[in-house]
């Protein structure tokens, strides 16, 4: 009888031996794809970026290449619908969209497949059940940029660049303001709304003795190389501003005309998406309950987002404990 159950164990082993590789096999066979902005890998901007969290997340899952799919649009509406809506069709689990110029896409083709998991990279505003909308606190780093540009300000005159067609331009404004004053309550902070023919208007903040400038212009690098023109051992103003939307801040005008970078985590947000299906979980935190929109608000205390000096050089103490109550909900900006 002992020898019979023994018989019988053993081949229970090797059919668990036979088992297991095939096991291994069906999940290492879970079809990821990443769908990049205009331009793709080269940018030195959002999509680099977005690539640096897909490698950390294929090494770290050990993922097979082949069934990583790396799509790049030209930038129309109806190219990018074609190309989702292809990864959707031959069955990618996870599609990652980079960028908030994806979102009527994901709309569309994420209602056409409700067994697919998409994510939208910086975007909160699609409303659907198996859409994680991976969005950034910006409201927190630009009060504590605010607060670090007043703190560096030797004249107490700051300045806040933003676009003209940016919507979100006056409640950017209104964060940093606020957070300038926390520091200092004497501190000027001019606005200026630009287009592609601003230069005199910048070059007027400058003249006028505004040595801090925060700008979130991403078309060119007409801010820094307007900044950079002008400044003179006896005279400087300094521009910080957002990566990796502004992606001339790593290749033009130099680091010694930079203060402080806005970061977001591009990376973090892809690999920490992609490790959730590996794992056969989810991102989706409540982001807004009444409008049914679900995902990450990546912040300051879990990195997602962040505010560090250009030349490396710890933050001021005052700023630091700015950064430390907005971690802790003690401030609330």
């Amino acid at each position: 009888m002992a020898k019979r159950n023994f018989k019988f164990i053993s081949l229970i082993s090797a059919v668990a031996l036979i088992l297991a590789p095939l096991q291994s096999a069906t999940a290492a066979t879970l079809k990821i794809a990443i769908v990049y902005a205009e331009g793709g890998r080269g940018d030195n901007g959002v999509n680099d970026l977005a690539a640096v969290g897909l490698e950390k997340a294929i090494i770290k899952n050990k993922l097979s290449r082949l069934d990583v799919r790396e799509q790049i649009t030209n930038g129309t509406l109806g190219d990018r619908i074609t190309r989702v809506r292809f990864l959707a069709k031959n069955n990618y689990k996870l599609i990652i969209c980079i960028g908030a110029a994806y979102a009527d896409t994901v709309k569309r083709i994420a209602n056409e497949f409700p067994n697919t998991q998409f994510a939208i990279i910086d975007d909160e505003t699609v409303a659907l059940t198996n859409v994680s909308n991976l969005s950034f606190a910006n409201k927190e780093a630009f009060y504590a940029a605010g607060a670090a540009l007043a703190a560096a300000s030797k004249s107490a005159k700051i300045s806040f660049i933003a676009d003209k067609s940016d919507s979100l331009a006056g409640a950017n404004l209104q964060v940093f303001t606020k957070g300038a004053l926390s520091i200092n309550s004497k501190v000027k902070v001019s606005s200026l709304l630009i287009d592609q023919a601003s230069v005199d208007l910048i070059k007027e903040l400058v003249e006028n003795g505004n040595d801090q400038i925060f700008s979130t212009w991403s078309k060119s690098d007409l801010v820094i190389s307007t900044v950079a023109a002008l400044n003179s051992k006896s005279k400087k103003a300094l521009l910080s501003g957002v990566t990796p939307d502004q992606f001339f801040l790593n290749i033009s005008a130099g680091k010694k005309n930079q203060y402080l970078v806005m970061k977001k985590r591009y990376d973090i947000a892809v690999e920490q998406m992609i490790n959730a299906e590996v794992a056969d979980k989810n991102i989706l935190d409540i982001l807004d309950e009444t409008k049914g929109i679900y995902g990450h608000r990546y912040n300051l205390k879990d990195a997602g987002i962040a505010i560090a000096l250009v030349s490396g050089a710890s933050l001021p103490a005052k700023v630091q404990a700015i950064t430390s109550a907005i971690k802790s909900g003690k401030l609330k900006p």
